[in-house]
């Protein structure tokens, strides 16, 4: 679904307002590079392609910029590797999950209605409200130059 970058300006807006934040044209300026993004994005990725753009945004806004994009449910935030966090844009997204290849780092999106599922047989069973969930499988991917012949070669670290 694409999103409407003007819905997200509405939402951003009036965030900003009601928690007595500056409104700031750069603020915008990253609400919207981060809305071009077509993948996981990390602060300093989305930072590197605003000042190959020609911005003379800081990097402390942008930052700061995101964490308030997430506040507002306009982001999601993860830390799949422990290394930087990356962000994916939440608004007009279908609820999905990720494989993370643990060699590369790439990320594979998917969307199974039986972990949909499993998380409601689950909630209810135990009388849970769910709000959100996170379920990330880690991995090897099949990139031939470098994660298909680790895990040919039983380097994988198993978990279990």
């Amino acid at each position: 679904m694409i999103v409407n970058i003007t819905h997200a300006t509405d939402i951003f807006t009036d965030f900003l307002k009601k928690g007595s934040y500056r409104i700031t044209p750069e603020r915008f300026e990253v609400l919207e590079f981060a809305f071009k993004q077509t993948r996981h994005f990390s602060a300093d990725e989305l930072f590197l392609a605003m000042k190959n753009e020609g911005s003379n945004i800081s990097r402390a806004t942008v930052y700061n910029t995101l964490e308030l994009l997430v506040s507002c449910g306009l982001l999601a935030k993860h830390n799949f590797t422990g290394k930087e966090a990356r962000y994916e844009k939440i608004l007009g997204v279908s609820e999905h999950d990720h494989l993370i290849c643990i060699n590369c780092g790439k990320i594979i999106e998917f969307d199974n209605k039986e972990v949909l599922k499993i998380q409601e047989k689950i909630c209810e069973e135990y009388g849970f409200i769910p709000v959100n969930h996170s379920f990330n499988i880690y991995g090897y991917c099949k990139n031939p130059d470098q994660c298909e012949s680790k895990r040919e070669n039983g380097n994988e670290n198993n978990t279990r």
